[in-house]
């Protein structure tokens, strides 16, 4: 990131896939983006991640789905989506008109969902595939692939082997102090960059009804809550891989984004903030412009300021 007449250039490169900016919308908060065109100009951001996409439509968890805390909000949506084939039929049109790089989260509950997702989204207009590892592994009791790096590596590896396109691995924060160790088996699997964190568990109970507000009993909080969980684990992950980071948790404003930066990310992506105001990502990255401007903007030796600000 530095000067380019007057301007500030903050275009990135992930896995040689160029982007006009860091600010990214994260999955499950910006559907397939065509709900939200006549709220932002999508042209402006440097990529959408879609909705989460299996290999077979998925109606769902029951309602309710959203519940409302004093910092965030906690879902129970369940991975609602079309499937792969509808994905491709009705989505993916739209989204090819972008002028921006489309990213699209897969997930499976198998190796070879995600081996077969990877091969089918291998095709023009997308730019690459973000791996939903928070999934349950059916073959293990049900155990999610993202708290174990041998499965990570093993689901990244097959994924690079089916596509030529961007890799990036979601992380989830259930690794707790093995985050790092998720991260490098990734790596070490062929990921271009993880992303991270995920929703936290949380819960919520309705007390005239004396029982858990959700049919699923738990469900994953986002928003300004996790962010510090967010920054941390990031600024670890940061510490123990090469490759890019792209963080999320809590991103409402251009000083939450570049914290993330600060702690080791090289993008953002903007999740719960787009549900509270559809113009939220695009005034992150105004307020992010600004504020490099106030900064002199940042060439490559205070890029790595940033990125080496916290050893020792």
């Amino acid at each position: 990131m530095g000067k380019r007449r007057n301007d500030l250039d903050l275009s990135i490169k992930i896995g040689g896939i160029n982007f006009k900016n860091p600010v990214m919308v994260a999955s499950g908060t910006f559907g397939f983006a065509e709900e939200y065109e006549e709220y932002v100009d999508i042209n402006q951001l440097g990529a959408v991640i879609t909705k989460g996409i299996t290999l077979k439509p998925r109606e769902g968890n029951p309602p309710p789905r959203i519940y409302e805390t004093r910092g965030g909000i906690l879902n129970s949506i369940g991975l609602q989506n079309p499937g792969i084939k509808a994905f491709l039929t009705d989505k993916l049109p739209y989204l090819r008109k972008l002028r921006t790089n489309v990213i699209v989260n897969i997930a499976g509950t198998t190796i070879g969902e995600f081996e077969e997702l990877a091969r089918m989204l291998d095709i023009e207009g997308i730019a690459g595939v973000e791996v939903n590892v928070s999934c349950p592994n059916v073959e293990d009791g049900g155990i999610s692939f993202g708290v174990k790096p041998h499965m990570i590596n093993k689901i990244t590896n097959a994924v690079r082997g089916s596509t030529s396109k961007l890799v990036i691995v979601k992380l989830t924060p259930e690794a707790g102090n093995i985050i790092d160790e998720c991260a490098k088996a990734a790596e070490e699997g062929g990921a271009d960059a993880v992303s991270l964190i995920n929703t936290v568990v949380g819960m919520a109970i309705d007390i005239k009804k004396r029982r858990p507000f959700f049919k699923r009993v738990f469900a994953g909080l986002s928003g300004p809550a996790i962010k510090p969980i967010a920054v941390a684990m990031v600024h670890r992950v940061s510490n123990a891989v090469n490759i890019p980071i792209v963080a999320s948790g809590g991103i409402l404003s251009g000083t939450d984004a570049l914290e993330f930066l600060i702690a080791g990310a090289t993008a953002i992506a903007v999740g719960t903030g787009n549900l509270a105001d559809p113009e939220c990502s695009i005034r992150v990255l105004n307020q992010m412009k600004e504020l490099l401007k106030e900064m002199g903007g940042i060439n490559s030796e205070q890029r790595r300021n940033f990125e080496h600000a916290f050893e020792g």
